[in-house]
C-alpha cells in the first residue's frame, strides 16, 4: 500500500462516537426478556465466564434496580443463573462456559444470544455466521478486557524467566528438564487448557505458533483455576492461564526476540506491551440485538463496568497516567519528547491489513475525550507518539509510524481534543518480534500527557 493510500485512509471521517460509542442507558422498563424472564442466553468461553460475566451481570443489575440478585450454580459445571426482581418481575441471564469455540456454535444453533471469546473470532466462523451480519464489525465485536495470559509455575520453582521459544520447546517436549532452561535437576510437567479454550487457541497462536505442537505428554483442563492449583502444587509443573487465575502459582516474566522480559503486570498488560497480553471480546451478532443486550454491552464500557473487570483479576480499559520514571526509556530524541509527561494506559492499534483504528481503539479514543474533559485534565497537552515495525525502510518506517499519531490525532481533533505535533520513531522500541501477529503489535500509537 503507498503512502498516499494511507493517508488517504487516515483522512477517512470517523463515526460519531458520543452516540455511536456511548449511547444513554436504558432505563428499568426495558427488562421485558421472553415468557420466562430470561433477558438473553450467554455461552463461551471460560476465561470470561467463570467470574468475570457473573460480576458484570450482577453489576449490570445492580446500575438498573435489580433487586435480590443471586447467582444460582446449575447442576452442569462452569454454568450458572444470575437473577434477581425488578418491578415485580423476575428476570434472569443464562451463562454457559465451556470455553470460547462453543460460544460461536452456541450462536449458529440458536442456543445463545452472546458469545464470551478469549480470542478473536476465525474467519471460518465470521463465514459461518454472515447471515448475523459482519461479525468483526464494531457493532459486534467488543473487547471488555485486557488479560496476560500468565506462564506459571510453583513457587518452589526458582526460576524467573523464560523466552518464548524457552517456553514453546517446553510445551512441545524438546525441553523436558527444568535444567536444561537454568533452572533445577527436575522433570518438568505440563499443563494445559483444553482444545475448546480460546486460552489454548491464544497460546498456540502466540507461543506455538506454526512451528510446535503440544506435547502428547501434557494434561489437559477446561478450568483455568483448577490448572493453576494443580501448577502450584507441582514443584515441577508449567501452565498457562488468565491473569485473573494466577491464584497460588507464579508468573515467570516473558520475552520475545528483541524485546525485554516483562511480567504480565498492569501497566504492561494494559498497553498491551507485554508479549503475551490479550483481549476478552463479547461478540454480539446485529440481528439478534435486544435492547437489554445493547444495553448490557454499553454497560461493561463505562467505568462501573471496568470497575468490575479489575475486581476480577483482569485490566480495566479506563484510563490512568503512569508516571514517566517508570515507563520511559528508548533513544533521545524520544526521551526529550515525553520529557515530563506521563504515559496513558493505552496504546491505539490497527485493524490487520488496515489503516484504519481497530474497535477497541475507536472505544479508547473515547476514552481520551472523557478524561481530557474532566476538569482536572483540561489545561493538560497530548503528545502522539507512532511507531512501525522493521519489515520496513528505515524511512518508511519512520514516515508510517508518524501517518499513525496523525490518525489518531484526527479522530481527537474532530472529537474537540487538541493535541501537540505527533511524533514518530519508526520500528525503536518493539513489543514483539516482528514475525507474525507480533508485526502487528509494533503498529502503534502512545499517548502522552503533560
Amino acid at each position: 500500500m503507498s503512502v498516499l493510500s494511507l493517508i488517504k485512509m487516515f483522512s477517512a471521517p470517523l463515526v460519531c462516537l458520543g452516540v455511536l460509542l456511548f449511547p444513554p442507558m436504558l432505563s428499568a422498563e426495558s427488562f421485558s426478556g421472553d415468557a420466562s424472564g430470561r433477558l438473553f442466553h450467554v455461552q463461551g468461553s471460560n476465561t470470561v465466564g467463570a467470574s468475570l460475566m457473573k460480576n458484570l451481570l450482577v453489576g449490570y443489575f445492580q446500575a438498573q434496580g435489580v433487586a435480590d440478585i443471586d447467582v444460582t450454580p446449575s447442576l452442569v459445571a462452569n454454568e450458572y443463573r444470575v437473577g434477581g426482581t425488578i418491578n415485580g418481575r423476575f428476570v434472569y441471564v443464562d451463562v454457559a462456559a465451556h470455553g470460547s469455540s462453543t460460544g460461536f456454535q452456541a450462536l449458529l444453533a440458536g442456543d445463545a444470544d452472546l458469545s464470551m471469546s478469549s480470542r478473536p473470532i476465525k474467519a471460518a466462523e465470521v463465514a459461518r455466521m454472515q447471515s448475523y451480519g459482519d461479525m468483526r464489525a464494531f457493532e459486534a465485536e467488543h473487547v471488555i478486557a485486557i488479560d496476560g495470559l500468565a506462564v506459571i509455575v510453583s513457587r518452589a520453582n526458582p526460576l524467573t524467566q523464560l523466552s518464548l521459544d524457552q517456553i514453546a520447546a517446553i510445551f512441545s517436549g524438546q525441553v523436558t528438564n527444568w535444567q536444561q532452561v537454568g533452572g533445577e535437576d527436575l522433570p518438568i510437567n505440563v499443563f494445559a487448557r483444553d482444545d475448546r479454550s480460546g486460552t489454548w487457541d491464544t497460546f498456540k497462536s502466540l507461543v506455538l505458533r506454526k512451528r510446535y505442537t503440544l506435547s502428547a505428554q501434557a494434561s489437559r483442563y477446561e478450568s483455568n483455576d483448577e490448572l493453576s492449583d494443580l501448577v502450584a502444587a507441582d514443584p515441577g509443573g508449567i501452565g498457562f492461564v488468565g491473569l485473573a487465575s494466577v491464584r497460588h502459582a507464579r508468573a515467570l516474566r516473558v520475552s520475545d526476540e528483541g524485546t525485554a522480559p516483562l511480567l504480565p503486570h498492569k501497566v504492561s498488560v494494559a498497553t498491551e506491551d507485554y508479549v503475551l497480553s490479550r483481549r476478552l471480546f463479547l461478540y454480539t451478532p446485529p440481528t439478534l440485538k435486544t435492547a437489554a443486550i445493547r444495553d448490557f454491552v454499553h454497560f461493561v464500557q463505562t467505568d462501573a463496568g471496568q470497575k468490575q473487570v479489575e475486581r476480577t483479576g483482569f485490566v480495566s480499559q479506563s484510563l490512568t497516567a503512569i508516571a514517566a520514571q517508570k515507563v520511559r526509556q528508548g533513544p533521545l530524541d524520544y526521551l526529550q519528547a515525553t520529557e515530563g509527561a506521563s504515559r496513558l494506559s493505552v496504546n491505539f492499534r490497527f485493524s490487520e491489513g488496515s489503516a484504519s483504528l481497530d474497535n477497541k481503539a475507536l472505544h479508547d479514543i473515547r476514552r481520551v475525550v472523557d478524561y481530557m474533559q474532566r476538569q482536572e485534565n483540561q489545561h493538560k497537552q497530548l503528545t502522539l507518539v507512532g511507531f512501525g515495525d522493521a519489515n520496513d525502510s528505515d524511512s518508511r518506517a519512520l514516515i508510517l509510524s508518524k501517518l499513525r499519531a496523525v490518525a489518531v490525532k484526527t479522530k481527537l481533533h474532530k472529537e474537540g481534543i487538541k493535541s501537540q505535533p505527533v511524533e514518530g520513531f519508526g520500528a525503536y522500541l518493539p513489543v514483539a518480534s516482528n514475525s507474525g501477529k507480533g508485526k502487528l503489535k509494533n503498529q502503534r500509537v502512545e499517548i502522552w500527557v503533560k
